[in-house]
């Protein structure tokens, strides 16, 4: 496999037809509310920017899963469908996790929860602004997590093929809410080990991020359960592998390419793998700095001090070795189960393009 078979033509073109996808649903979704007025109008347009813009890679998963394991003729425009519900639900946990966490910013713009609450300010209504931006948070939440099984149930597969991926879902959102509060309670006790935060990591976001996709597609083209469990054994290294690209770039990205300021992860205080294994092997001194300092407010040159402690303590470095372990086990897996449960060879080569593209993002 060369990983080549899906050139950046191919995933342009993919991201646009899913996008195109995901608009007209939220047409006739904004068609149903209109009797509603101005404020479902507000929400639904909040709705359209939450969906719009991202890597689109639980789609990307889903919809290659499904390549992976079809044997018969089928409509690509329901599979696009089915797959664009994964990127609803993500959206859902994204206005959520902001809200969770206070961020000020996702992609560059106000989060859900800042943007109401200064709707609410310009137009000097009575009450808390910052009540009035949760509230709706929490609602275009909930209302992104209803849509995203709405459209799956009608993407417009067989029911004897909807039915497993809504089993595959189930669980999916069952974990992905599991592990949120997991993290929560995290942070609320302001201390985590490494196995602690792996567990918040694999349930929060490597699952629903790769391996729960993956078993999306693959149970509506009809795979067994040997399939779905080959694809575990790339989807949910690989997930891993994924989550930890985003700790290092939580730290060390540049808010040009992550939509948020520089060293974020820090300013929420989150308990990351990156950030457990840090305050184990850094010095007594630099690691209470570092354990003092997350989930304050800090400048820019303490963000720079506070990386420099990661750096020195070698757990950047651990993490980065990590990745590539994670990810070789992945690719690994995927070979294996190309020839075990008989994946096509050219879906194979995508998802094996896609493993590099989840895990090399810049910083």
């Amino acid at each position: 496999m060369t990983g080549q078979a899906w050139d950046q033509e191919d995933q342009e073109r993919f991201r646009a037809d899913l996008q195109t996808t995901i608009d007209d649903f939220l047409d006739e979704q904004a068609g149903r509310l209109a009797p509603l007025g101005d404020d479902a109008a507000r929400l639904v347009a909040e709705a359209r920017a939450a969906v719009t813009g991202g890597k689109r890679f639980r789609a990307a998963f889903s919809y290659w899963g499904f390549r992976a394991a079809a044997r018969e003729e089928y409509d690509d425009c329901a599979v696009l469908r089915a797959a664009a519900s994964l990127e609803l639900l993500h959206a859902s946990a994204l206005v959520h996790d902001d809200l969770m966490d206070a961020s000020d910013t996702r992609r560059g713009r106000p989060a859900t929860h800042r943007g109401f609450a200064a709707l609410h300010r310009e137009q000097s209504w009575p009450g808390d602004p910052e009540q009035y931006g949760a509230a709706a948070a929490i609602l275009l939440g909930d209302l992104l997590l209803s849509w995203s099984d709405e459209l799956l149930r009608r993407c417009g597969m067989p029911w004897d093929r909807i039915g497993p991926a809504l089993e595959v879902l189930d669980a999916c959102r069952s974990e992905v809410i599991a592990g949120q509060f997991l993290d929560v309670s995290v942070q609320a006790r302001g201390r985590a080990t490494v196995d602690a935060a792996m567990t918040v990591l694999r349930y929060k976001s490597a699952k629903y991020s790769i391996e729960r996709p993956l078993h999306v597609g693959a149970a509506l083209a009809g795979a067994p359960q040997e399939a779905l469990t080959a694809l575990s054994g790339y989807g949910l290294p690989l997930g891993e592998a994924f989550q930890l690209r985003d700790d290092l770039l939580g730290v060390f990205g540049d808010p040009a390419t992550t939509g948020k300021p520089a060293g974020d992860d820090l300013v929420e205080g989150k308990r990351t793998v990156l950030v457990a294994l840090a305050l184990a092997t850094a010095p007594t001194d630099e690691a209470a700095r570092l354990d003092a300092a997350l989930g304050t407010p800090v400048t820019a040159d303490e963000v720079a001090e506070l990386r420099g402690i990661i750096d020195r303590s070698g757990a950047h470095a651990q993490v980065e070795a990590m990745i590539d372990e994670l990810t070789q086990r992945a690719l690994t897996a995927l070979s294996d189960a190309r020839t075990a449960v008989g994946l096509d060879e050219h879906a194979c080569a995508v998802l094996e393009g896609l493993a590099a593209a989840a895990t090399r993002r810049v910083l």
